[in-house]
């Protein structure tokens, strides 16, 4: 007997499928798409019953997150939001901004005096003292909260942390300090700000781990708010345990049949010198591939290049920042990354590497055309991922050596009135995630929030690349908007084709996973600027239901 094929009918499905973009019911059999089009033209199938649970709503192809940290999901769980804009938790419930150093401190100090333990370190994230330039939270401002219980306050981009005197002390960091990253106020004390990951490492074991640390409840939060989203399929891009049994027990052992996404983790790959290691790495993580199955993939690999654009720790070419800083720090040394790349490339394995400034970009694209010159391979789909200031020079070479652009436009938003007015000036930030001219090269483009730097939302990381406005309400190069279409085209089908996925999810096609994301309005019927508040009823992953959370919406940004 054949399997029931069930049909659900909808206001309209956007299947992102160019041979039939628009339908209006999805027929779903043994957790893949049997066909899409009217009721009556898939009732022909045999065994079919209707369902119309989803007769009101608008049916998309489940949101692809490229770029995203597991470990978000468990930031909720003993840390302190201190982030400038409004967040939803996984379970609903809205966080407001700190919109001023004394709300940060405020936070801070509620939270201190609800610990009892008087030495329990106190962990806060999501600030960045860029939206206060004459009131930035150091060392001096911390210790008014406490000058003996260990703080560290996390920047929203994950490249700089803030610690109070008790951290310093306890770490041994003071005047005589020369770690690249450790900041110092005029007299040659250390001011609490460490940037990027040397500094930050300084004081990482007094806080009983990173700032991403996973766990099952961190899995199960983090899958929770892709629901929330209407995400089916995200990346954990930077894990640090795939090499062991136990490093990939908790993700084992938390994908199961009853997960409501598919993860796919990839393995964090610098720092490995130029020995024998990075080819002894790359032989484990090809063996470690196998282990995957339909919800977890393994055996994909990040590297890093450069920092943060606005904690100007990002590498820049001429003409650099706006009020001509320092150049920023590189996390790797180029001989390093050239010769992880090439194990990994080698290796057969897919390579994503974090690239925000412009000269990271170049050293990606001169390793890529060096690597590839010495061990060709057709379809390799390493991604330049932030890709933030690459330039349209760049982007054609990117082209001809067959490299994707996986694109922050969400800074668009939460750093574009600082990227224009203190950070790169206005000429060269109109130019920054520049979606249009990656297409206009050729080069396939995904988008992408980088949970927990911004908010896990496909829907505002697509209004941010169609409208470009700041805060304030300006446009931020005009010229590089892109439409609706190409917008969810890039959260979905981009998305899948970067992972090597698009063969299997990222469209709504005959044979396909029956991934689903369930809206309640259409993106192509409302406003640009009202897409990124587009309610989520839930998802379909599999030919099975997923609810969102319906906690109270944050700000629709």
């Amino acid at each position: 007997m054949n399997s029931q094929t069930v049909i659900y009918p909808a206001r309209i499905v956007r299947t992102m499928d160019p041979s039939r973009p628009v339908a209006r019911a999805v027929a779903v059999r043994d957790g893949l798409v049997r066909a899409v089009g009217t009721v009556e033209e898939l009732g022909v199938y045999p065994n079919t019953v209707i369902d119309e649970r989803y007769a009101d709503m608008v049916i998309v192809p489940g949101f692809v997150e490229a770029h995203a940290h597991a470990g978000s999901g468990g930031m909720w769980d003993g840390q302190v939001y201190v982030g400038y804009f409004d967040r939803t938790d996984p379970d609903g419930n809205p966080w407001p901004g700190c919109t001023s150093t004394e709300a940060i401190l405020e936070r801070l100090r509620e939270a201190e005096a609800a610990l009892a333990d008087p030495l329990e370190p106190l962990r806060a994230w999501g600030m960045d003292n860029i939206y206060f330039p004459d009131s930035s939270i150091l060392v001096r401002e911390l210790d008014t909260v406490t000058a003996t219980r260990p703080i560290q306050v996390n920047h929203a981009n994950g490249h700089v942390a803030v610690v109070n005197s008790a951290v310093l002390a306890m770490a041994g960091i003071d005047a005589s300090t020369t770690t690249e990253g450790v900041e110092k106020y005029a007299d040659g004390t250390p001011n609490g700000e460490l940037r990027e990951f040397a500094a930050m490492g300084l004081v990482h074991e007094l806080f009983g781990g990173g700032l991403l640390a996973l766990s099952p409840r961190t899995l199960k939060n983090f899958a929770q708010d892709a629901v929330n989203q209407g995400v089916t399929t995200i990346t954990d891009l930077g894990s640090m345990g795939l090499l062991t049994e136990e490093g990939r027990a908790a993700y084992a052992d938390t994908v199961d049949e009853d997960f409501p996404v598919r993860l796919n983790v990839f393995q964090f790959g610098m720092g490995l010198g130029t020995g024998s290691l990075p080819e002894t790495t790359a032989e484990a993580l090809a063996a470690v591939k196998r282990l995957g199955h339909s919800k977890l993939r393994f055996g994909n690999v990040k590297l890093m290049l450069d920092g943060s654009i606005q904690g100007f720790t990002a590498r820049l070419l001429a003409p650099g920042y706006l009020g001509d800083q320092p150049n920023g720090i590189w996390n790797t040394t180029p001989e390093e990354f050239e010769a992880a790349f090439a194990a990994f490339h080698r290796a057969g394995l897919l390579i994503h590497v974090h690239c925000n400034g412009d000269q990271a970009s170049a050293l990606f694209l001169d390793t890529l055309e060096s690597v590839l010159t010495k061990y060709p391979r057709p379809d390799h789909r390493h991604t330049m991922t932030h890709s933030q200031l690459t330039t349209q020079a760049q982007y054609r070479r990117a082209a001809a050596l067959g490299a994707c652009a996986n694109i922050f436009s969400n800074h668009l938003w939460y750093w574009g009135d600082q990227h224009a007015d203190r950070i790169l000036g206005w000429d060269r930030a109109s130019r920054m995630d520049a979606t249009r001219s990656a297409l206009n090269a050729g080069v396939p483009i995904s988008l992408h929030c980088d949970a927990p730097v911004t908010e896990l939302s496909p829907l505002k990381t697509m209004k941010h690349a169609i409208t470009r406005l700041t805060p304030s309400g300006r446009i931020l190069g005009e010229h590089e908007r892109l439409t609706v279409g190409e917008a969810l085209h890039a959260v979905t089908l981009g998305a899948a084709y970067m992972l090597k996925m698009d063969g299997e999810v990222g469209s709504i096609e005959a044979g396909k996973r029956a991934d689903l994301a369930i809206l309640e309005q259409d993106p192509y019927e409302v406003a640009p600027e009202e897409i990124g508040g587009i309610r989520v009823a839930g998802t379909m992953l599999g030919g099975r239901h997923q609810d969102a959370k319906r906690g109270a919406l944050a700000s629709a940004d």
